[in-house]
C-alpha cells in the first residue's frame, strides 16, 4: 500500500480537476519543483495509485438521452459469467459488485427510452444467472469532480 502525504493528495486533486494540466502548473499549485511533481506522479503511477487518465463527457451531447441505474440480484456462484456478459454490452458504462439488497449496480446509457428498455429486458435480463432487476431512471447527472 502506498503511503500518501499531503503533497501526493494535493497532486491527485489537481489531476482529478484537470488531468491535462501541465507538470509546471501542477508543481506550482502544490508548491514543489517541476522535477518533484514529475517524480511523485511517476511513483503514484508505478505503485498503482494512478491507474489512468480519462475524459469526462456529457452523455446527452453524446446522444444518450436515457440513463438509468440498474440493480441486479444474481445467482451468486455465476458472478464471473455474468460479469463477462455485462462487459460485452456497450451501453453499460459502469459496473459495481456491491453488498446489500442487490448484488450488482450498473450505470446504463442508452439512446432513448425504447433502447433502454431493450437493453434491460432483452440483453441484461436474458442472462440466465440474473434473478431480478430494478431500474431507476436518471433525470439529470451532476458531476462532483
Amino acid at each position: 500500500m502506498a503511503e500518501l502525504d499531503e503533497i501526493d493528495r494535493a497532486i491527485l486533486e489537481e489531476l482529478r480537476r484537470d488531468a491535462r494540466a501541465s507538470m509546471t502548473a501542477i508543481a506550482e499549485s502544490v508548491h514543489i519543483s517541476r522535477a518533484g511533481a514529475h517524480a511523485r506522479i511517476k511513483r503514484l503511477t508505478d505503485v498503482g495509485v494512478i491507474t489512468g487518465y480519462t475524459v469526462r463527457t456529457d452523455p446527452v451531447l453524446l446522444g444518450h438521452h436515457a440513463s438509468a441505474y440498474v440493480m441486479l440480484s444474481l445467482e451468486q456462484p455465476s458472478w464471473q459469467e455474468v460479469q463477462e456478459r455485462l462487459q460485452r454490452i456497450p451501453e453499460v458504462e459502469h459496473m459495481a459488485l456491491v453488498g446489500g439488497d442487490v448484488d450488482v449496480i450498473l450505470l446504463v446509457r442508452a439512446g432513448d427510452a425504447r433502447d433502454l428498455r431493450r437493453i434491460v429486458l432483452e440483453e441484461i435480463q436474458s442472462i440466465p444467472a440474473v434473478r431480478s432487476s430494478r431500474t431507476t431512471l436518471i433525470f439529470e447527472d451532476f458531476d462532483q469532480r
